[in-house]
């Protein structure tokens, strides 16, 4: 039984059906939401529910939006650990910094979330052939679960695609075309081949089922914390889609009445591309293109995210803030987890880390709170740069 009711567009609140396949709002062009019968789900299902299914994204499965669970298309991505930090919380001073490591998911990046839900999505609503503009995990996440569910798949990346992941993509023995250029610029051709071929898109933001698989990592943080909300939680940010799940995971676990209130939220970016970081520090409601992107956090080169709008409300309406760190403090800090914590974490979840002691020097937080880093994928995505060597 599905508990999803309509879309919601996130701007303008035109509304769209469920049994249909949808993209973004027709009439302002902006991202459309998920919106459940949470009255309903109230009646059927407790906290005490989840814990004796499986340990995968699905046991959420009343708040992810397909109707029959047949159509499920999953390799066992989600529930992944929470890790406590501690050596590091230690050595900051820090009572409780926790690593949600979504390094763990079968392709080993965070993505394999809202993937399986899109694609299980499209399976339901009989989509063959799908597209994705991608900095890389998404598209060999796409790779991987679209040949499970029999999808015609294509995926465009940067030529500069981290070599691991575009032969990743490509030992699924699918379309994968590479472009000069950034994510913007993959986004550009898929956007072209899909009124030339007829393909699905999928880009972040622009259909409303990507960030259904991401809030779970929200619903997670709070049942491995008790069914209580975090203070702070850090996500390393390039399309914003993490953020906005997360968010609207919250959202969701306080209509049910199972939190009580909403956690801080941290955007996290490259010095090198900071387009929300520097929309937040002007006080704008969008950002502004940013040129000349180029950061060894591959995930996190997103010159201008289509979900900006929302993403910056997010930040304000949380109480949060937007940090920016530098390529040194990446590399430095993957090197501090690896041999502090035993965590071979991405670039991005290094940015995520290295955020933590800015935001101690800030004063941003404090160090009682319950402070929750997010990891986005596995080190061994990135082998070239476990070579390159930290400063000591």
């Amino acid at each position: 039984m599905a508990y999803v009711v309509e879309y919601k567009c996130a701007r303008c609140g035109s509304k769209y059906k469920p049994n249909i396949p949808q993209t973004v709002c027709k009439s302002c062009n902006g991202p459309l939401l998920a919106v459940y019968d949470i009255e309903l789900a109230k009646k059927v299902l407790g906290k005490h529910v989840f814990s004796s299914r499986p340990n995968s994204m699905w046991r959420y499965l009343e708040l992810l939006p397909i109707s029959d669970e047949r159509n499920i298309v999953s390799l066992g991505e989600g529930y992944t650990p929470l890790i406590k930090l501690e050596r590091l919380r230690e050595k900051l001073g820090l009572k409780n910094l926790y690593m949600k490591d979504e390094g763990r998911n079968p392709t080993a990046t965070f993505k394999d979330r809202p993937i399986s839900a899109t694609v299980s999505v499209l399976k339901e609503l009989n989509v063959k052939s799908v597209a994705i503009p991608t900095a890389g995990n998404a598209g060999a996440s796409l790779a991987a679960y679209g040949v499970r569910a029999g999808l015609d798949v294509h995926i465009v990346m940067p030529s500069d695609t981290p070599k691991t992941i575009y032969m990743e993509a490509v030992f699924h023995n699918v379309d994968v075309k590479l472009v000069n250029g950034l994510i913007s610029d993959a986004g550009k051709y898929v956007a072209e081949a899909v009124s030339r071929y007829g393909w699905f898109d999928i880009s972040t933001m622009k259909v409303p089922y990507r960030v259904e698989g991401t809030k779970t990592m929200g619903f997670e943080v709070c049942e491995q914390l008790g069914w209580s909300s975090p203070d702070v939680i850090i996500f390393p940010t390039g399309g914003g889609e993490g953020v906005i799940g997360i968010w609207k995971a919250f959202k969701e676990l306080i209509e049910l009445g199972w939190v009580k209130r909403m956690p801080r939220i941290v955007v996290v970016q490259s010095e090198c591309c900071k387009p929300i970081v520097s929309a937040y520090n002007r006080g704008s409601e969008r950002v502004e293109f940013f040129s000349g992107c180029k950061t060894i956090a591959s995930g996190l080169r997103v010159p201008k995210p289509f979900a900006d709008k929302e993403i910056l409300k997010i930040i304000r309406e949380s109480g949060g803030t937007a940090v920016d760190v530098s390529e040194k403090e990446i590399i430095n800090s993957l090197n501090e987890l690896a041999s502090k914590e035993g965590i071979l974490a991405c670039p991005e979840g290094a940015a995520a880390y290295a955020a933590v002691k800015k935001l101690l020097d800030y004063k941003l937080i404090d160090k009682d709170e319950e402070t929750i880093v997010y990891n986005t994928g596995s080190g061994l995505k990135y082998m070239d740069l476990l070579y390159q060597t930290p400063d000591t």
